[in-house]
């Protein structure tokens, strides 16, 4: 590539997912995801209209809100997304909350090339794989979350 090319856009098949619980050394999942969709965020702008300045309105920053993960894999006999659910469902779930990483890969898989930070991960749907005895296609399972932030971290900072 010469020098005043422009950049290359990333491709979006190479990436990882890490979830950890706090305190946890160990990765929350031992398997990898073949989707990861939901990284977003939305600023809605508070409208005000001066009175006696009909040309045009002042807008101000408003609430961010933020999408929800939907992470899908094969469904293997790790039943770690599932464990993580239960746990939250049957109590508070305030300390299960998971803090996450999205790393998307040079096309050699060799670094990263854009990391996404989430924090407060609280699982809010998982689903089971649909069965077809006809199809013989790999049972796929599906969870999503919900996520209180999420910044992109600079590769190659301390925040990745």
């Amino acid at each position: 590539m010469a020098e005043n090319d422009p950049p290359r856009p990333f491709s979006t098949f190479n990436f990882h997912v890490e979830l950890t619980l706090p305190g946890d050394q160990k990765p929350l999942c031992q398997a990898a995801f073949s989707e990861c969709d939901g990284l977003e965020m939305t600023m809605t702008p508070q409208t005000i209209r001066e009175g006696g300045n009909n040309n045009r309105p002042i807008h101000l920053l408003g609430p961010v809100a933020y999408g929800q993960l939907s992470l899908k894999r094969g469904m293997t006999d790790s039943f770690d997304l599932w464990t993580w659910f239960d746990r939250v469902r049957r109590r508070d779930g305030g300390g299960f909350r998971a803090s996450g990483l999205v790393r998307l890969k040079s096309q050699d898989r060799e670094r990263d090339v854009a990391v996404f930070k989430l924090s407060g991960c609280l699982p809010t749907k998982l689903r089971a794989p649909s069965f077809n005895a006809k199809d013989g296609q790999i049972a796929v399972e599906e969870m999503q979350i919900a996520y209180e932030r999420l910044e992109l971290v600079p590769p190659g900072t301390a925040g990745a």
